[in-house]
């Protein structure tokens, strides 16, 4: 499916904010990570949210490729 310009546009700046989102809750991990008494279940929680973020820039990611079958 060939995707018009409206949503290939739509794509790529939904890519740049989720790619936005996973970079600040990677420094987020970090920094709660280093402090002395780091709360291990919200660290966990953040880090299956940015396994979330990570699959949902794949999905959007292979929506811009184009079809390979054709």
């Amino acid at each position: 499916m060939q995707l018009d310009k409206a949503e290939k546009q739509a794509l790529i700046t939904a890519l740049a904010e989720l790619k936005q989102q996973h970079r600040d809750l990677d420094l987020a991990i970090s920094d709660m990570a280093d402090t002395l008494h780091a709360n291990q279940l919200e660290i966990g929680r953040l880090k299956k949210q940015k396994l979330r973020l990570k699959d949902a820039i794949a999905r959007v990611e292979s929506r811009l490729i184009p079809d390979l079958h054709a």
